[in-house]
């Protein structure tokens, strides 16, 4: 459903949350080593998200990336839509250009049930929530300084 751009964007953003410190900035190199991303690639992403307000980029020594604001405040949907676009929950499942209400696919009504949910479920999750489980031990993300 999700691009592996918006994939990366997540994983990189969530690794800055988890290691959030308003005095701190999260190195790009231990983000794409950490998270097994491309450098390069990932530093494209992450501009991406400071141009969308929701990273702040330094250079220098001690720069890096770190979040804009509280990661409370952050929903992971204003991270898909920065990178993919809220277009993403109203495509096609099969990938049908004209599939639409008035002309539909043959898994048209399902999947736009499908849509609805996955749609709900990143509206109201936040960076917060995630990093909270994930340091209670409720889920796993890829961190090795975890």
């Amino acid at each position: 459903m999700f691009s592996t751009s918006c994939h990366y964007a997540l994983q990189g953003i969530l690794h800055i949350a988890y290691h959030h410190d308003e005095d701190r900035n999260i190195d790009l190199k231990q983000i794409a080593e950490e998270q097994n991303i491309p450098k390069h690639f990932l530093s494209k992403i992450l501009q991406i998200l400071v141009r969308k307000n929701l990273l702040v980029s330094t250079k220098g020594p001690s720069g890096g990336f770190r979040l804009k604001r509280e990661p409370e405040d952050i929903s992971l949907i204003e991270i898909i839509d920065a990178i993919d676009g809220m277009g993403v929950f109203t495509k096609c499942g099969i990938g049908f250009k004209q599939c639409s209400d008035d002309n539909p696919c043959p898994i048209h009504e399902d999947y736009k049930k499908v849509r609805h949910q996955v749609q709900f479920l990143f509206e109201n999750k936040t960076l917060a929530g995630l990093v909270e489980d994930s340091k209670q031990g409720n889920s796993i993300i890829n961190l090795s300084t975890v």
